[in-house]
């Protein structure tokens, strides 16, 4: 039973919470409307008892004190009926409807064009605010034969074709539009925010492929010139060398970086090309410069690489020699890119070496990063040690379109 209550309160409630500023407008449109119904509803009630004067002649009787002309105290209640439950329609869709329209069929010929006027606001919460639109549509197509045939002729100004039913039908197709549109809208703005992470995500592992292996280059360059300061004076100036070398890369793919994330022209300038196959071999020479060994055999297809494709080898290789360095100092490491068909592969593995410091402050981004980037072209990779020691990284990636 408690499941049926919860799943029957969560249909009569509201699809989504609605603002202050809604509920706020509601309770002051209801409070309107209610009061402009019971105005409408005097009028009419006099008119009745007029006519029912002249038809019917009062039979002789004492005169005493009468109240003829004061409205029903039910009447005013359900009149009243037909446009407090307003306040709610947001908060409770269905409930809001269905209480203003049975008050007002309850009010019969006192309907008034208010009272045509609420259960089309109604209908319009019913349908538009509701949590289960078919049930709203197959409740308005009932309330719709009800008030049709309960006061048809409350709006005296209408053709007769279009009764008070065909006034709740247009306020239920418009609600279906406007709940439509708004879906549309969140479903454009969901992906909107599902590009900004993946952007966030991509730029996010650009710097990450820049700045590691940069800095880390930089690092053990630095260290070791330390180290030699004094006694190799020359090898000092190599390794600083080598560090204004691999500074300068670092603030070219940066700039490269900054200009993807300008919002104007101001920033074009920025722009450059990202690495690619053309540029392992400055990789190659920057991490020999280093101190590690490598060894590179590089066959690349003869047609045209696409960007991409070249990017994503250059950051493979660009990862596999980042961890080299890290998690293998002093390894000798060997590079080996190959093509078979539509196919790239790439190898680079390393003898095994020492830890440099720190080396473990990584959380395994530059790897996850590589999957999603190779997966952009039906590619895969591999990482782990190898047999007789040392690690190995292998990709594969379609080059061709």
């Amino acid at each position: 039973m408690s499941l049926i209550r919860r799943r029957w309160r969560d249909l009569l409630r509201a699809e989504h919470r609605p603002s202050r500023r809604a509920l706020v407008f509601d309770v002051l449109l209801a409070v309107a409307l209610t009061v402009l119904a019971v105005v409408a509803t005097g009028p009419a009630v006099d008119a009745v008892h007029s006519v029912d004067a002249l038809r019917l002649p009062p039979p002789p009787r004492p005169v005493l004190p009468t109240h003829s002309d004061a409205v029903d105290p039910g009447l005013l209640f359900a009149v009243a009926l037909t446009a407090l439950p307003l306040a709610v329609r947001r908060l409770y869709p269905l409930t809001a409807f269905w209480i203003v329209l049975l008050a007002a069929l309850s009010t019969d010929d006192e309907a008034t064009w208010v009272t045509v006027a609420t259960c089309a606001i109604a209908a319009y919460g019913a349908v538009a605010y509701s949590r289960n639109r078919l049930v709203a549509l197959g409740g308005l197509v009932l309330a719709t034969v009800l008030a049709g045939m309960a006061f048809k002729d409350a709006v005296a100004g209408l053709p007769s074709w279009l009764g008070p039913f065909v006034v709740l039908l247009g306020a239920g197709v418009m609600a279906s539009f406007v709940r439509f549109w708004r879906q549309q809208l969140a479903e454009r703005d969901e992906k909107l925010r599902q590009a900004v992470h993946m952007e966030r995500s991509r730029i996010a592992g650009e710097l990450h492929d820049v700045v590691t292996h940069n800095v880390n280059v930089m690092v053990i360059q630095a260290g070791a010139a330390r180290k030699v300061m004094d006694t190799a004076p020359e090898r000092a100036k190599q390794a600083m060398l080598a560090v204004e070398t691999s500074g300068r890369a670092a603030m070219a793919e940066l700039r490269h970086v900054m200009g993807l994330l300008a919002a104007s022209g101001s920033g074009s300038d920025l722009l450059e090309p990202q690495p690619g196959l053309d540029q392992l071999d400055s990789l190659i020479e920057r991490v020999r410069a280093a101190g590690v060994p490598v060894s590179a055999e590089i066959g690349t297809p003869d047609a045209p690489v696409p960007p991409g494709v070249g990017l994503a080898v250059y950051r493979v290789v660009q990862e596999a020699l980042t961890n080299t360095i890290k998690h293998a100092g002093g390894a000798a490491v060997s590079v080996a890119i190959s093509h078979s068909g539509d196919w790239l592969d790439i190898e680079v593995a390393d003898r095994g070496g020492t830890p440099a410091a720190r080396a473990g402050d990584g959380q395994g981004r530059g790897l996850i990063g590589l999957r999603e980037r190779l997966a952009l072209y039906d590619g895969t990779l591999e990482a782990g040690p190898r047999s007789g020691g040392g690690f190995v990284t292998r990709a594969r990636l379609r080059w061709t379109a």
